[in-house]
């Protein structure tokens, strides 16, 4: 497995122990009631789940199993790709802050969509149409 590939994986993993904890709280919080500020916390549960976890997993993966067309050829920019990761991590963590500084979520979400736009470039020739 790539190293990027690695690094995607393992954040998506780490992303989604903090959502499924997050979760958790948020499900005691219901049958318990110790905090109910805890509910504050939905948005980023959602957030290390959907962006964290299912996005960064989808692009680990990607970026390991897309075909490389021609032997030894590269697997894309891969400098792009690195910083595509670190875009797509600062996006959630910064997302993740919007308890504390709302106008952290815009900017995480830019930089979460500047981070997708990075990916995307930097894998789009590895994806080639079907010839006939």
């Amino acid at each position: 497995m790539p190293r990027l590939s690695a690094w995607f994986v393992r954040a998506s993993l780490i992303y989604f122990l903090a959502g499924i904890t997050l979760g958790a709280l948020l499900l005691a919080e219901k049958g318990i009631a110790f905090d109910p500020a805890i509910v504050r916390a939905l948005p980023v549960h959602i957030e290390f789940l959907l962006v964290g976890w299912l996005i960064q997993l989808a692009f680990g993966v990607a970026f390991w199993i897309l075909p490389r067309f021609g032997t030894g050829a590269p697997r894309g920019n891969e400098s792009q790709l690195w910083a595509a990761f670190f875009l797509l991590n600062a996006g959630i963590l910064l997302a993740a802050c919007q308890l504390w500084l709302p106008p952290a979520l815009l900017i995480g979400r830019i930089a979460e969509l500047a981070g997708i736009g990075l990916y995307v470039l930097g894998s789009w020739r590895r994806v080639k149409p079907l010839v006939i």
